[in-house]
């Protein structure tokens, strides 16, 4: 409640007090006391497993010493499942995600997720290998599924996948803090962990403008860039600035060379959408998936027009694959149609896709925004 006062103490007098100061202030108090409440379990479980799953002394050479959360997760990483068990595993046990949390940032039904975990648990028992630390062959294997395992984490901490909070900020100050301790004792795999470092930075950087003051979602385009983090903006454009001339390119550092293009730009209507939609192609050909296909279009929309966008959306829900399905059943793929929609001036169509997405998602900002152009765009027919 203290904590609501504050906001209340900053956000009336610029925009006045609300119908209901009460019910404000409740909102506000609500979202700090469920934000602490799933950062204080996240900590318990961690700090459970740590001593369930104290590892050898000695260590490995390569393997980060310096928070015992990194080497729980490489521990959870274990040999004997495959990456995507490894994975789901680690977010659940140590990550501090539910299965329904998991489901959402895998795309994949929650019901394979539950089983996914329950056979990776049986797995590891029937294998007879404990928990241990990899050995020098094994370490790059599991540094790839450690990042993944930090990339959605801080994914979900920056749009929370449901709640009355657009971004949970513990998920992605914790999911910062442990990759900037994996990027200085990672010198093995420097290039991809550079990226995924820039890529939290440069994304994390607009999160201040990402609401206002009531926690209401605000969009890119209308966003105060002014509230950009400058300095961490520049942080995460020299990292990645100087992965890129001198390692491998990966599926993160071209993430992050996107999102340096929009911090750099001054507005959405100057920003260099050719050069983001070459970006995606590449991306595309590296690691290709649902999100990757609607960023592209997005990019090619901006590029060509709303309705190259639309039959490119169109083609890619029809494609008859999990990606086509993933997208037809996601409400950002709805939101989408909805926007290109808008653009092309075909009102009726749009408000109805927006209502849809309004209804898919369960994050509370994202919700209302997405409804409230639903029926503002109901109003002007």
């Amino acid at each position: 409640m203290q904590e609501a006062l504050v906001a209340a103490s900053g956000a009336w007098p610029r925009e006045g007090v609300p119908d209901s100061p009460r019910a404000w202030l409740v909102r506000v108090a609500s979202r700090r006391y469920i934000d602490q409440v799933r950062s204080d379990v996240a900590r318990r479980r961690r700090e459970a497993l740590a001593v369930e799953l104290e590892p050898p002394p000695g260590g490995t050479p390569g393997v980060p010493a310096v928070d015992d959360t990194l080497t729980l997760f490489l521990l959870c990483c274990h040999p004997a499942l495959t990456r995507p068990a490894q994975v789901a595993l680690t977010l659940r046990a140590v990550g501090g995600l539910t299965t329904v949390e998991i489901a959402r940032a895998l795309l994949v039904p929650e019901a394979t997720i539950a089983q996914r975990i329950s056979r990776a648990k049986a797995r590891i028992r029937s294998s007879g290998e404990g928990f241990r630390m990899p050995q020098p062959d094994e370490l790059e294997d599991r540094l790839v599924a450690l990042r993944n395992v930090l990339y959605l984490i801080f994914t979900e901490g920056h749009t929370a996948s449901s709640g009355e909070a657009l971004a949970r900020v513990d998920l992605s100050a914790e999911a910062i803090r442990l990759t900037r301790q994996l990027h200085a004792t990672d010198p093995d795999a420097r290039g991809e962990t550079t990226g995924l470092l820039a890529l939290m930075l440069l994304t994390d950087a607009r999160r201040a403008a990402r609401t206002d003051a009531a926690g209401a979602l605000v969009p890119l385009d209308d966003q105060d860039r002014s509230r950009w983090d400058r300095g961490t903006i520049d942080e995460g454009v020299d990292l990645v600035t100087h992965v890129l001339d001198r390692a491998p390119i990966g599926p993160y550092q071209l993430q992050a060379a996107i999102a340096a293009v929009h911090d750099e730009a001054p507005s959405t209507e100057a920003t260099d959408w050719l050069e983001i939609l070459g970006l995606y192609d590449l991306l595309g050909r590296l690691t290709p998936g649902p999100m990757v296909t609607l960023g592209r279009i997005v990019a090619l929309a901006m590029v060509e027009g709303p309705e190259s966008g639309l039959v490119a959306l169109d083609r890619a829900e029809s494609s008859g694959d999990g990606a086509g399905s993933a997208l037809a059943d996601h409400h950002r793929t709805w939101a989408v149609r909805a926007h290109l929609l808008e653009r092309s001036e075909r009102t009726d169509a749009a408000s109805l896709a927006f209502a849809e997405a309004a209804r898919r998602t369960r994050n509370g900002p994202e919700q209302r925004y997405l409804a409230a152009k639903a029926e503002s765009l109901r109003q002007v027919r």
